[in-house]
């Protein structure tokens, strides 16, 4: 077994990143220690413990083909794109010291050129134009033999797309998950304009190399040339599902009204676990049946448009007499839930 393990992944999927890093943290020797470096493509990456229609305009990744990924660790929601680089350190207790990676981190960036330094919030920050900017955010898990420090490089985020998915559509949502604080961040690109991933890996590499004292040849990853660990396509196909990434949302409601030339709606949901448990509709519509039928077809139902939807396709066919006003309902219904 090899004490030292240096991964890279050249797959750009989130799922799949996440994938390797669980997989690896939940298998790994406590006498290794693994470093891991990884970057995603358009992606909305949430903690554990946060609603996912609280944190994301949805509606907004959908149209923009952005991936939503829940990582297992806590923390906020971020946005990753190519112009992140992300690494995780996994090590074996008592070993384990998140200080000790994030001044790997600090020495890395600094024979770069770069000074930055570490903020309360778990981030590396730089003092730039008077001001302190965010470079780095990090998350943090333990179990009782190992830990493991993961975090993200701002190398050259296109933040006008990380505000788009990252301020919600205004929904009356009350939410018991976590909201993330928004922190003022910078780009290394801003201080280092030819700076690139490959660049930074192979200085966080050498500061690793150089704390453990030995080097490993790097293992490139990829969906064509996955780990070779026990239990990795199994955890893949779980990072991937709709019930993990959507359906680990912790309870929250959902109220929407609108006036149609037909009558008025509101509309009350109760989601738990990515499942509406609770669902009322009021209406001074002539159509109650169906909107009573609606009322109690949603109970069980993802929160999901493509559920949602054909949940109202089977009422459609049922009340073929209110099909104008079901019709105009439905589309208005699956753009609130978005």
């Amino acid at each position: 077994m090899k004490q030292l393990r240096l991964l890279i992944s050249e797959s750009v999927d989130p799922w799949f990143n996440l994938a390797v890093e669980e997989t690896i943290f939940s298998t790994m020797d406590p006498d290794q220690k693994v470093l891991f470096l990884w970057r995603n493509d358009k992606t909305v990456v949430i903690g554990r413990a946060q609603n996912p229609w609280k944190e994301c305009n949805t509606r907004k990744m959908d149209d923009d083909h952005v991936k939503l990924a829940r990582r297992h660790s806590g923390g906020g929601a971020v946005f990753h794109d190519l112009g992140n680089t992300n690494f995780t350190f996994m090590i074996g207790k008592p070993e384990y010291n998140k200080n000790v990676s994030t001044q790997i981190i600090i020495d890395a960036l600094k024979t770069l050129g770069l000074t930055v330094e570490a903020s309360g919030r778990n981030d590396l920050v730089i003092h730039r134009e008077g001001e302190i900017r965010k470079i780095s955010g990090s998350a943090y898990r333990e179990k009782a033999d190992r830990g493991f420090h993961h975090g993200t490089l701002l190398l050259n985020v296109d933040f006008s797309r990380l505000e788009n998915y990252l301020n919600p559509d205004p929904k009356k949502l009350q939410a018991k998950g976590i909201t993330s604080v928004r922190s003022r961040v910078a780009n290394l690109i801003e201080l280092l304009p030819t700076i690139t991933h490959a660049e930074i890996c192979g200085a966080i590499t050498e500061a690793f190399f150089e704390h453990c004292g030995t080097t490993v040849e790097p293992e490139f990853i990829s969906e064509i040339n996955p780990p070779n660990i026990e239990g990795f396509a199994e955890r893949f196909r779980e990072q991937s599902s709709w019930d993990w990434n959507f359906g680990k949302a912790l309870e929250f409601s959902h109220h929407f009204d609108e006036r149609f030339t037909w009558g008025g709606v509101e509309v009350q949901l109760v989601v738990k676990d990515g499942v509406i448990i609770e669902s009322k509709i009021y209406s001074d519509s002539l159509y109650l049946d169906s909107l009573e039928a609606l009322e109690q077809a949603l109970i069980g139902v993802r929160y999901k448009e493509v559920d949602i939807d054909h949940v109202f396709e089977n009422i459609l066919k049922e009340y073929p007499d209110a099909t104008d006003s079901l019709s105009e309902l439905r589309n208005w219904f699956i753009q609130s839930i978005q």
